[in-house]
């Protein structure tokens, strides 16, 4: 029969980052198709997290209608198992070798039916989507499992969600189990759609090696208002864990006779580093790419250690070096270099070749002239924008150049901007030379994406790391050798435990740091680690097994971009094996969806190649449904207190900071910030560990720029005008004002409404508010509650005010005039109206006495 049109979209997003997933749907009520039923659950065991979305739906129409599930998942996830049941009747999705699907593809297409199912939509997601006809008062259950192996990033674990349904979901329910042996360091957990009620939703539990996060928000929770059927559900929602380590041979953990050996030592020293960064200065790179280029080079430089050596080389039609040799990164050539990036422009072609082997030079002459220390790292990082189109212009020759010169010796990373440079093409430059390559998306946040890559290779901690195992106990064991280990990230080996291998098995993994040669040494009682994995019933069996296929398939699909055309053939063989052994969808893999007979009876679900993200515009407007809570602003805090007397317009010329001060009578102090070139310490609290810096601007009438650092938990954040950027385990986090935000971590609490009010809260901790300004121009507002938790060691512009502050004479109710005494300074204060701003704009006069400094 014909299939009638669209009458709704949905679908699910998942994102486990390193995992995402997505509901998606537009008005489905509307057009009759209901979801009255989904859950989300992840269960992750030791990093190995297999999800499973349910979604069941119902046609409440007259008539049939089209459903079509689309969901987003991670590009390193491996679709496993996909179903639709329908009227008691289950359609399976069959995972087949590519070439096969591909003759079913074929005949589809010759019939005139679509088949692609899988395209490539954001910067790590993928989108699967099949559609099916749903008769009038009919079912449909939508299952699919996706499993993926959670790589640490500085330092970390991470789990997205992404959650955007577009209607209430009678029975919504998301849970997270998580199981690490090795013990959960910290957990924390991010929303950008979090209201008070939507909270009560949320439940966290943890002892040392589990947790639990479940999201459960009944009808009345998702609803707006009462009276609106409307979500609230509307943003992401992120976990992110690290677990406990030491300095030792790691964690070796084993099940059903597989293991795995997790390897990320604490506490070595770092190895001091020669780095020469390669940078594309060609007119294609014109504008905010050049921009953002510079931007990021100078923060990275300011980062080098003053044991590292390092120089730039510049490249268009022709290539030039900063220096002609390397440099300490002593405070005075860091400050030369940054005024040297800062002066780059961009104009000319793009010779790749030549810019790469004078940076192999440089590296050579300093090592034939014993320049480089021993023990030291030698880096490579090269960003260009674009394909060679100087000089040696044949990729593969500038390849072949490339790794002769280098000679094992240095290792290359490779930086893609945007999407006019052939990714394929420095992804091999960079495995060809024991590097990776990473695409640089073009964004307002390109020159932070440059910053993380950095601090990803900026602490390396062992050279030539090698994992060593008895031949007789184990077999089948994943790539085993590597180049370079890196604060904040991690080795994963796996393989099979022999059948008659002995009762405990052993592991050395030796490697090179700074000083020396070093080993560790440990060894993992068989029996017990596997009681250890059998009993617990939140965790899912046999995971040890699928993760050591995962893990070896992706290490022989990452193999082929450098292994000859006969290794090639041989690592896709086995990698197909395996893809289908455990029923994976991968590169090599292909999944036939089927359907209810009279519908399109081949479309098929594949991985895409890599392509510019699907940009979603036009008619539907697409949402997503992960879970955590959101919409409506949270509910704001009176920051100040006193007594609001009538409502303003808009602001005056100049706008204080407002100082509660408990007792000095009912008024609040009200600051007024000299205009001073440079920034200013406001106020640093050791006990609080807490510390604001600042540049006021009268003509903005607020802050240029406000910077808040924590010492416990490590939190950096910088707000300007235009966005808030935040650094928490050295990754950069970019938001804009006015994006919800609710942010819990060990000891505070991190929020922003859609009024643009940040809020940094915590237990015995003094509030910090930040306030973006009203209107195109205007500067920030810096807030503060809570001022009784400021120590007695307090300082700075404003902190000054919490020490010995009093009246030099008594003032009553009555005077507008007094002296105050500071720290031994006098202080002349006026009672005035001025503006709060404590609840957004267009805010409130209030009386306070107000202070010039």
């Amino acid at each position: 029969m014909k299939i009638p049109a669209p009458a709704n979209m949905w679908n699910i997003v998942l994102v486990l980052p390193s995992l995402v997933a997505v509901l998606q749907t537009t008005t489905a009520q509307k057009n009759g198709i209901d979801i009255y039923s989904l859950n989300v659950d992840s269960k992750i065991s030791s990093r190995f997290a297999h999800t499973v979305i349910t979604s069941r739906v119902v046609n409440k129409a007259d008539a049939a209608q089209e459903a079509t599930f689309q969901m987003e998942l991670p590009k390193k996830a491996f679709i496993t198992n996909f179903s639709m049941i329908i009227d008691g009747v289950t359609y399976p999705g069959n995972i087949k070798d590519k070439a096969a699907a591909q003759e079913q593809y074929r005949a589809a297409v010759g019939r005139g039916e679509s088949a692609g199912l899988v395209k490539t939509t954001g910067r790590k997601t993928e989108q699967f989507e099949v559609s099916v006809s749903v008769a009038p008062a009919a079912k449909v259950t939508f299952e699919l499992v996706y499993e993926e192996l959670l790589k640490r990033h500085l330092g970390v674990y991470e789990l997205l969600l992404k959650v955007r349904p577009q209607q209430l979901v009678k029975h919504l329910q998301m849970d997270i189990h998580i199981f690490e042996p090795q013990g959960i360091s910290f957990l924390e957990t991010e929303s950008t759609f979090m209201t008070k009620e939507l909270e009560d939703a949320l439940t966290t539990s943890q002892n040392k090696t589990k947790a639990h996060i479940q999201f459960k928000p009944t009808l009345a929770q998702q609803q707006k208002s009462p009276d609106k059927q409307e979500t609230l559900l509307d943003g992401n929602f992120i976990v992110r864990y690290d677990v406990n380590r030491s300095r030792s041979v790691g964690s070796i953990q084993i099940e059903n006779g597989y293991f795995v050996h997790y390897f990320a030592p604490e506490d070595l020293p770092i190895m001091p580093k020669n780095v020469i960064f390669v940078i594309d200065k060609s007119s294609s790179m014109f504008g905010r790419k050049i921009q953002q280029t510079r931007e990021a080079l100078i923060k990275i430089l300011k980062d080098l250690s003053p044991k590292d050596q390092f120089n730039i080389i510049v490249f268009s039609g022709e290539a030039s070096q900063w220096k002609p040799s390397l440099v300490r990164a002593s405070a005075e050539n860091v400050k030369k270099a940054t005024d040297y990036a800062s002066r780059i422009q961009a104009r000319g072609g793009t010779n790749i070749n030549d810019a790469m082997l004078m940076a192999v030079k440089l590296l050579d002459r300093s090592n034939r002239a014993e320049l480089l220390p021993e023990g030291s790292v030698s880096l490579i990082i090269l960003l260009t924008d674009g394909d060679p189109t100087v000089g040696e212009t044949n990729p593969k020759i500038i390849q072949k150049n490339v790794q002769k010169a280098i000679n094992s010796q240095y290792s290359l990373f490779c930086l893609g901007f945007g999407f006019d440079v052939s990714y394929s093409f420095l992804e091999k430059l960079a495995m060809d030379n024991g590097g990776l390559a990473r695409r640089i998306y073009e964004d307002s946040d390109s020159a932070l994406q440059l910053q993380d890559f950095y601090q990803e290779v900026a602490n390396p901690l062992l050279s030539t790391v090698a994992f060593e195992y008895p031949s007789n106990a184990v077999e089948a064991v994943t790539q085993d050798n590597f180049r370079l280990l890196f604060k904040g990230s991690e080795i994963v080996v796996a393989g099979k435990i022999r059948d008659e291998g002995p009762d405990v098995l052993s592991a050395k993994v030796r490697g090179q740091t700074h000083m020396q040669n070093i080993t560790f040494q440990g060894e993992a009682n068989v029996a017990q680690q596997e009681e250890e994995f059998r009993s617990p019933k939140y965790i899912f069996h046999n995971f040890m097994e699928r993760l050591w296929a995962y893990l070896t398939i992706q290490q022989q699909l990452e193999q082929r971009v450098s292994a000859s055309d006969a290794e090639i053939k041989t690592l896709e063989a086995k990698a197909l094996n395996l893809s289908l052994k455990y029923n994976f969808v991968t590169p090599l893999t292909s999944m036939v969806v089927t359907k209810p007979e009279g519908q399109e009876q081949s479309q098929i679900a594949e991985k895409p190649v890599a392509e510019k993200p699907v940009e979603y515009d036009g008619g539907l407007q697409l949402a997503y449904m992960g879970m955590s809570h959101v919409t409506s602003a949270p509910s704001q805090p009176v920051l100040n207190g006193p007594t609001i007397q009538d409502q303003v317009t808009g602001p005056p010329q100049a706008i204080p900071i407002i100082l509660p001060f408990p007792g000095l009578n009912s008024d609040p102090l009200c600051v007024d910030l000299p205009d001073l070139q440079g920034p200013m310490n406001l106020f640093s609290d050791p006990s609080q560990g807490t510390e604001v810096t600042g540049q006021y601007e009268t003509e903005k009438d607020g802050f240029a720029w406000i910077e808040v650092t924590f010492k416990d938990p490590q939190l950096q954040v910088h707000a300007t005008p235009e966005r808030v950027v935040v650094t928490r385990n050295q990754k950069n986090s970019e938001y804009k004002w006015k994006e919800t935000l609710f942010s819990v971590l060990p000891g505070l609490k991190m929020t922003m409404d859609n009024k643009g009010l940040l809020l940094f809260t915590g237990q015995n901790k003094v509030t910090i508010g930040l306030l973006s300004g009203d209107g195109p121009g205007k500067g920030l507002l810096l807030l503060l509650r809570d001022t009784h938790h400021f120590s007695s060691h307090v300082n700075g512009t404003l902190g000054q005010f919490y020490q010995d502050l009093g009246w030099e004479s008594p003032v009553t109710a009555d005077d507008n005039r007094g002296t105050l005494r500071v720290q031994g300074r006098a202080f002349p204060a006026t009672r005035e109206l001025k503006m709060d701003y404590q609840e957004g704009f267009p805010g409130t006069k209030i009386s306070c006495w107000s202070v010039k400094l």
